[in-house]
């Protein structure tokens, strides 16, 4: 057998200016929807916009202040830390290295083994002394004696010029005398030749200031240079004239004549002069070559470490630190780079919304979800810059401890489990990738540190996908826990400390992060509650309990309609999970949907008993507000004792925009019995203000609603007829058009409608007959006292026909008669 909506004919039939009309009024509710989502939806993208602006701003704070410019000797007005890698040059070490390679350079000392040619110079004396002594002798027959000598002074003077040395009067006779012999000149080349090779210096004193890492000797003629650590080997010209007077012995081998020898060495120490001189000029050159050779040396700033604390004296190398971080990372960088990273942000929260708020259709268009998760990814945020500051001050104050072994500790997974309380477990999925990124960007984290985050969160997010009660949260955050130390571990190998303190507090860390985790959430569970109107499970397991203070108001002040929302949530409850709604929520919102009418309880049928009916002598219209009104003021004692936004959508929307027929007939024809036009009366007077459901649990509760007040019309509740009933009630509010803005499907209708029918079937089971005892006495006793379950012929008939009566008045309250 099909279901009640497998080609119904109440449906497929319906045509004319009724079917036009139903067309007209979707159509207007489609157009009246769109206008009013266009506010809402752009208020979502404001909040959007203004969360990546503020993230950005809290990565970039220059932005908005440009940092002050310190220079040497003011006082740091706050903590400064390197925003990226960067080099600065160690001015003192290069300075350093380039003295010690200044100080490397051998000093240039020239070499001239000739002293200019001194060699040649005195062979050329010699030769022109003999030539002229020759050309000026006298002849033989003129020889007289020693007083008939030529006089050569003319000779002299020249003679000593050549040499480049002082005139020597004795000198000069003892040579010429001898006819400027050839053996004196050889003598004289020997004994100069033995010192000039060996070197002579002027100022030995300087020379030796050399002795430890010696001197570059430069041959100057040669074009070459040799290194010399011995510096004694060379003589200074008083240690060279010394020399020559000791060599009279080594004279005697070319001379025998005293005076000779006298001659020879007086010229050779006339001769000798300083022929290893120090090349100032070269020896600068070479000093400054080796200064310029010597590369600047640097060390590392890494990001995040501290260039300056707060009140500290700036000093020489704070000025160097921070004029390469502004000149990296200064204002104008960062204005650059900030833009891009605000459309980084914006990016991935847009994404996040479009994946996890907006799929889901309606039920996820409310600005306040948007606001939540907006503040939810920005407390997190907020928490993780907090917890870094934290982490680096305590690692800072161990000095063996990093950073990274206690940023496990930062509760991102709190988000990503408040998210899945309150939007599901599907949209916390998509928040726990933003919320993994942006903390990873905060502790300049890798890939590692984004995995373990994000892990994490799916894990806090799937423990509490069905949490009816908060022992599951603080489950979940152990199970978090837990996780975190196998991630952590994980992390800590790929860093290389396996093996070592780190490790330890890495698991501590992350073990306690978990624990934070479910005790946070624990704690912010109700003040998210009753900041943003959520209607989490676990408040609905609380509201669901009949003990609640206004449950038993309700069923004191208005025990039929207790009663009938009783009825209604047994109804809802079933059939909610028949269509995958919240059978929780439908139930509960089942239990308060009519406590508005405790404020004028006799005013409505199921409460009414024996007392009468109060609308007799009310007009229509009057008649009418009064039903209306219960929708009003059970919205005001619902947001009074803070029962949540979606019970409140309920109660709002549970008669959607249906029509109180009984007192709209009523009124046409009043005014026809008083000759007016029935045109005056509207419509929409007695119609309810709406408006129509909007969720699955809300349309289920209206459907309930109006099938258990007309399933009390039935004289014989047959399951034929029971049947007959619910379907013929689902069309007509199906065909009103109050189904039109939720998310029932036709599907939904024919699994509802068989719930129904099982609920209502069980709840009009008829019992077995029990045989009468014969007494009489016992007979008119059972008959008196009104509880017997079975009732004479005559009493049968009656009830019937009360219950004929009944219908009419049930109708009349739902309006559907």
């Amino acid at each position: 057998m099909g279901g009640p909506f497998e080609r119904s004919p109440m449906i497929d039939k319906r045509t004319g200016s009724s079917s036009k009309r139903n067309k007209a009024q979707k159509g207007a509710a489609i157009v009246s929807s769109q206008r009013r989502g266009l506010g809402p939806e752009v208020r979502k993208w404001f909040i959007l916009i203004g969360l990546s602006i503020v993230v950005s701003l809290l990565l970039f704070p220059d932005i908005l202040v440009r940092p002050r410019t310190y220079v040497l000797g003011d006082v740091a007005d706050r903590d400064i830390k390197a925003t990226r890698d960067f080099l600065v040059e160690n001015e003192a070490l290069t300075q350093e290295k380039s003295e010690q390679a200044v100080r490397n350079v051998l000093s240039v000392y020239d070499f001239d083994p000739t002293e200019n040619n001194l060699i040649a110079r005195l062979r050329e004396a010699f030769q022109q002394g003999r030539e002229y002594l020759a050309k000026e002798a006298p002849l033989p027959e003129e020889s007289l004696g020693q007083d008939k000598l030529p006089q050569l002074d003319g000779f002299e003077e020249r003679f000593f010029d050549i040499l480049e040395i002082a005139p020597s009067d004795s000198l000069y006779q003892a040579l010429t005398e001898n006819g400027f012999p050839p053996q004196v000149e050889k003598a004289i080349i020997f004994l100069v030749r033995k010192v000039l090779n060996r070197g002579v210096v002027s100022n030995k004193k300087m020379l030796l200031t050399q002795s430890g890492k010696g001197i570059l000797l430069r041959h100057v003629h040669r074009e070459k240079e040799a290194r010399v650590l011995d510096l004694n080997r060379f003589y200074d010209l008083e240690g060279a004239r010394t020399f020559l007077r000791g060599q009279e012995q080594e004279l005697k081998r070319f001379l025998d004549s005293p005076a000779l020898i006298r001659a020879a060495m007086d010229l050779s120490i006339a001769l000798v002069k300083p022929n290893v001189t120090f090349n100032k000029r070269e020896t600068e050159l070479r000093k400054d070559a080796a200064r310029k050779s010597v590369k600047p040396v640097y060390f590392k700033v890494k990001k995040g470490e501290m260039l300056v604390r707060e009140g500290e004296i700036i000093n020489p190398e704070h000025l160097v630190k921070l004029d390469e971080e502004y000149k990296s990372s200064g204002w104008k960088a960062t204005v650059g780079r900030a833009p891009a990273m605000a459309l980084l942000v914006a990016f991935m929260l847009s994404a996040t919304y479009i994946m996890g708020l907006m799929s889901d259709g309606t039920s996820r268009s409310d600005v306040r979800d948007t606001m939540f998760c907006a503040l939810t990814v920005m407390v997190i945020f907020l928490v993780a810059i907090a917890s870094q500051l934290v982490a680096e001050e305590i690692a800072r104050g161990f000095g063996f401890l990093a950073p990274r072994a206690l940023f496990f500790a930062i509760p991102v997974a709190t988000g990503a489990m408040l998210i899945s309380i309150f939007q599901g477990f599907r949209v916390a999925v998509t928040f726990s990738v933003i919320l993994a990124v942006l903390t990873t960007l905060i502790i300049r984290g890798g890939v590692d540190f984004f995995v373990y985050y994000f892990m994490g969160s799916l894990i806090a997010a799937h423990g509490v996908r069905n949490c009816r009660d908060r022992g599951t949260v603080i489950k979940a955050g152990l199970n978090v826990g837990l996780a975190n130390m196998a991630l952590a571990i994980a992390v800590e190998a790929l860093h290389g400390s396996l093996y070592s303190v780190e490790l330890g507090i890495a698991c501590l860390s992350a073990s306690l992060g978990g624990v934070l985790v479910g005790v946070i959430a624990t704690g912010i569970l109700p003040l998210v509650e009753m900041a943003f109107g959520f209607t989490t499970d676990i408040k609905l397991l609380e509201l669901a309990s009949l003990d609640q203070p206004l449950l038993k108001e309700l069923m004191v002040r208005a025990p039929g309609t207790y009663h009938h929302s009783v009825i209604v949530s047994n109804l809802v409850e079933a059939s909610a999970e028949a269509i995958n709604a919240n059978p929780l929520l439908a139930k509960v919102a089942a239990y308060y949907h009519d406590i508005g009418k405790m404020k004028k309880p006799l005013y409505f049928v199921e409460n009414q008993g024996n007392r009468g009916n109060k609308h007799e002598k009310l007009a229509p219209s009057m008649s009418s507000l009064i039903l209306i009104s219960h929708v009003k003021d059970g919205i005001e004692l619902a947001r009074e004792h803070r029962l949540g936004r979606e019970i409140i959508d309920i109660i709002q929307q549970h008669h959607g925009t249906s029509l109180i027929q009984y007192f709209y007939q009523k009124a046409r024809e009043q005014a026809e019995k008083k000759g007016t036009k029935t045109s005056q009366v509207k419509e929409e007077d007695f119609r309810y203000p709406g408006p129509k459901p909007q969720t699955k649990e809300a349309g289920l509760v209206m459907l309930a609603d109006v099938v258990e007040a007309a399933s009390k019309t039935l004289v014989d509740p047959t399951i034929s007829r029971v049947q007959g009933m619910v379907q013929k009630i689902i069309n007509r509010v199906f065909s009103d058009g109050q189904l039109n803005e939720c998310e029932l499907t036709l599907k939904d209708l024919n699994e509802i409608a068989k719930s129904f029918n099982k609920t209502l079937s069980g709840m009009f089971h008829h019992r077995v007959d029990y045989p009468e005892p014969v007494s009489k006495d016992a007979t008119a006793k059972r008959h008196g006292n009104g509880n017997s379950n079975q009732l004479s012929n005559g009493d049968t008939k009656d009830r019937a026909a009360e219950d004929r009566e009944s219908t009419g008045e049930n109708l009349r309250r739902l309006g559907l008669s």
